[in-house]
Order: structure tokens, then sequence, then C-alpha cells
């Protein structure tokens, strides 16, 4: 299934599958029996899954994708954990060395938007404003010391995300990752959450990004040195992970910031991810003064 959160003529949220070229409220589809939040259905666990199956089975009437405006897929997770250095090709063009220990760091879900919305920052804050095509996991069961052996029977899903990064910000002395990752806006995620039986094995897709049409990342996640069944157990160990979290696993070679010269974000600009069998990832870049 390709699971979304939208908004269609109200300023409610609400949860529909992709069919076609419709969308299907859930909630409406099923009489009530599904819930209307992305996070709330995640928490009714495997039943709730299997029941949206059947709905779409039954090829109710949606609305046109394009009447409504979707929004990130999960819109207010607990927490974003993002992966930093988990590349092969990343590290390559970084001249550094595998980390010994996966590299983690937040994003806070107020940075979170969703496809086509804007990227926007402020030029008296950051002026090199980086993008970063990565593979997003969104937990569906509650995960606390889950071994790496089960962990897939913890992941409700897969999505695109851009982990928009101010360098500016975020590699100058004293200043820290997380001031220059945690921007608003800067965490899209989506168009939509592809459940995990579409997905035979997500350490073998393509993943890309575009800067208004000219090809900047090219990739396969294939690439990752940290995978995600250790990274589950990793972070697991340490901290409950709750349904809908989101795990961003890192990005391949390609970005900005080694590029040479730098290539950095600008007002305008539209930058797009995709990653094999996610959908498009698309965002305008706007700043201010």
């Amino acid at each position: 299934m390709k699971l979304v959160s939208y908004q269609s003529g109200d300023d409610q949220i609400h949860l529909g599958a992709i069919q076609g070229d419709q969308v299907v409220n859930l909630h409406q589809a099923s009489a009530g029996s599904l819930p209307d939040d992305m996070l709330e259905f995640l928490n009714s666990g495997d039943i709730a899954m299997q029941d949206a199956i059947e709905v779409i089975a039954e090829n109710h009437d949606g609305l046109a994708k394009e009447s409504v405006k979707l929004l990130a897929p999960v819109t207010n997770p607990s927490k974003v954990v993002a992966i930093g250095l988990n590349y092969m090709d990343h590290i390559r063009e970084a001249n550094i060395g595998v980390p010994e220990l996966a590299t983690m760091f937040c994003k806070f879900p107020s940075s979170i938007i969703g496809s086509g919305a804007d990227i926007r920052w402020s030029s008296a804050l950051t002026q090199q404003v980086d993008y970063e095509a990565e593979l997003a996991v969104v937990i569906g069961k509650t995960t606390r010391n889950v071994s790496a052996a089960d962990a897939y029977d913890y992941i409700a899903g897969y999505m695109n995300c851009n982990d928009v990064s101010s360098r500016d910000l975020q590699f100058r002395p004293g200043d820290q990752w997380l001031r220059g990752k945690c921007l608003d806006s800067f965490c899209p995620l989506g168009p939509w959450l592809v459940t995990t039986d579409e997905i035979e094995d997500p350490h073998n897709l393509s993943i890309r990004c575009s800067l208004n049409g000219r090809l900047m990342q090219d990739s396969n996640t294939r690439e990752m040195i940290y995978r995600i069944p250790y990274l589950i157990q990793y972070l697991s160990e340490a901290f409950t992970l709750l349904p809908g979290d989101v795990i961003a696993t890192g990005t391949p070679h390609g970005v900005g910031a080694f590029r040479d010269p730098p290539i950095w974000l600008g007002d305008g600009d539209i930058v797009t991810v995709e990653v094999e069998g996610l959908g498009v990832l698309s965002n305008r870049c706007g700043i201010s003064n």
C-alpha cells in the first residue's frame, strides 16, 4: 500500500491510500472502523493494516490526487533519528574513514514538510544549504531491545527523505549538527509511505537527487554501511522507538558540500528526491532576508 496524509477542502488532516490516480479516505471507506490519522493507524497494528488492504481491494471511489494537498505521510512522529556518514561512496567523497559506530543525530518533528511544500530559510542565518537524498524507515510497532534478526517485523514501511542541511551552521566551530539539521522545513518526507510488502529489498534500491532537473546524486542503497536491521537493534538498545518514528538512513555521494566548487541551494531552486519504488519528493526553495 501507499499511505498518505492529506488535506482536502478543509484544515483537517486525513489518512488515505493511493489507488491508481485517486486517494481513498480509509476512515470513510471502512465506515469508520479505521482511524483518520496516520499515527493512530500505525498504533493500531497489523489488524488495521490488513483491514486497510481489504478496504482498498474493494475499489472504493476516491478523490483525484490532483485535488488534494499531500502532506508528509507522518506529520507528527515522536522523533526523527538520522544516520550520518552511512554510505561508502559518501565516505569516499568526504575523504574520511568509516565510522567505528553509527553516527546519529536528530531532526525535530517541527522540521517536517511534505512534497510540494517550500524549503525556507533566512539568508541572515545560513547561506550554505545542502540537499541529501535518503531512504527513510517508518517504525510500525513499539520497538525496544529488538534484535537485528527480528527488526523487519517492526517496520511499517519506507519513504523518501531529504535531509536538508545548513553546512555553515553544521560545521561552524563551536556550533553543532543539531542546529544545522533542524531548521523549520529542513526535513521533507513523502509523498507517501510505502508498506514493506511492496519493497522486496530496501538495500537494493536506486536513490537519486536532482536540482533543477540536473542529476546530483545517483547511487544505490546497497552502499549503506550500517544496514537497517542493525540500526534498529542499535537504536532500540538505547531508547524506545514508537509507531510513526522515522529513521533517515544516510545519504550517498554527490552532496553539494563536497563538489568543487560547492553547490548550494538557492532561491527558487527545485530539489527532487527519488528512491526506487517510493515516488517522487519534490520541493521548491525560498529564501527570506
